[in-house]
């Protein structure tokens, strides 16, 4: 079955910002490429590169959780047009850098950790806005929609930022990016204000820490969102090998290989995205979940192993397939089981979980590889995520049994 995009066709509003996010992801994955292989061209180390996921930590903890707070409690559409600026202005900053004549390492770490402090803010009031559009029964096709917007920039993005830096090395990348944030800027201001929707007034609120301890709390209390958390760190975490893309990239001679890939993991989940239709049918999410994240494990387990560019790109597509299978359920989970008044604190969450595994994971990777080489790095860590996410599906019964709470359709 096809990709529903019923959703798209309903609701003007989603239209809109569905838009906007689908521009400004592509260029974020233009810059995604771009930033590794600019400080791996500066410095030459894959533990420099595996540095830049720890200077983002701190701020994605941080803000990640002010913003989810702060989202539940202003105009969601004042935070995202703020925060879509002030991550256009850290591009700006980055393309400065880079025409200067000699680009600061030290600048880089620090517009992309200010870069990554920015999304915190931005990603609860998109992810919270986005259930508020939806009818509970689209929540399977609005995360495959949404999945789907991603992967396209991941597959497009990498490609493209190939090209730039072949052509026009880092300032071009940082140029298209920059470009798109004010495109998606245009589409965001287009959205009418009353669809937004500001967070209901119950009366007088509680301090902001207040805020935040009741959305850990929530979480906390309920196995079902916590597996979705744990499984996406440890996979993440253990076998996330992006960190080591320059250095294959440069071992193939071919600077282009480093956006090759990189879009091959999204052309695998481009494909199952596009034929997601199938996923408004299965009620067992928990297990979904799951058994994606262990085939993505198997998946990067044989990267390690692969004795050519071409068979690994293969296998980098088969763990992305799973990878979209299990963002798919791990969505409808989350839109099933929060309220949208504690959305934005979820969705902050929600940003630690996914965004801080990639973080650690590019540093582990790159610290494993300057030790122990590129190969040991994928696979060792291919294969201590797969007993990681078996043992959290063991761990978590009622997570590994989680139903649907909506009808199929």
């Amino acid at each position: 079955m096809l990709l529903d995009i019923g959703p798209l066709r309903r609701n003007t509003a989603f239209r809109r910002l569905f838009a906007s996010q689908f521009i400004s992801g592509l260029g974020t994955m233009v810059s995604y490429v771009a930033v590794p292989w600019q400080l791996y061209e500066l410095t030459h180390s894959n533990a420099q590169v595996g540095l830049l996921g720890l200077v983002q930590l701190i701020p994605v903890v941080a803000c990640g959780l002010l913003g989810g707070a702060v989202a539940d409690r202003v105009d969601r559409k004042r935070l995202l047009i703020g925060s879509e600026a002030l991550m256009a202005l850290c591009l700006a900053g980055l393309l400065m850098n880079a025409l200067a004549a000699a680009p600061s390492v030290l600048a880089i770490y620090a517009l992309v950790a200010a870069l990554q402090g920015a999304s915190g803010f931005h990603r609860p009031a998109l992810e919270a806005l986005t259930q508020k559009l939806a009818r509970p029964e689209e929540f399977a096709a609005v995360a495959a929609l949404s999945s789907v917007r991603g992967t396209v920039g991941m597959v497009a993005g990498p490609a493209l930022a190939g090209i730039l830096l072949a052509k026009w090395g880092a300032v071009g990348a940082y140029v298209f990016d920059f470009a798109t944030f004010i495109a998606a800027l245009f589409f965001i201001a287009r959205i009418p204000r009353e669809a937004m929707g500001r967070v209901d007034d119950t009366g007088e609120r509680p301090h902001l820490l207040a805020d935040l301890a009741e959305g850990l709390r929530f979480a906390w209390a309920r196995p079902e969102l916590m597996g979705t958390y744990i499984v996406d760190i440890v996979a993440m975490a253990f076998a996330f090998p992006v960190a080591l893309f320059p250095a294959m990239a440069a071992a193939d001679g071919r600077t282009e290989s480093v956006g090759w890939l990189l879009s091959a993991m999204s052309v695998g989940a481009l494909v199952i995205g596009l034929f997601s239709g199938w996923a408004g049918k299965v009620t067992r999410h928990g297990r979904a979940v799951v058994i994606a994240a262990a085939v993505w494990a198997l998946g990067i387990v044989a990267l390690g192993f692969a004795p050519s560019l071409m068979l690994g790109l293969a296998c980098l597509a088969v763990a992305g397939a799973a990878d979209m299978v299990s963002g798919v359920f791990r969505g409808t989970i989350w839109n099933e089981t929060i309220p949208n008044t504690l959305r934005g604190r979820l969705a902050g969450i929600e940003m630690i979980s996914y965004l801080t595994g990639p973080l650690i994971g590019n540093a582990r990777a790159g610290f494993m590889a300057d030790a122990w080489g590129v190969s040991a790095a994928i696979w060792i860590g291919g294969a201590i995520c797969l007993l990681g996410v078996i043992a959290t599906g063991f761990l978590l019964p009622r997570f590994w049994a989680y139903r649907s709470t909506t009808t199929p359709y």
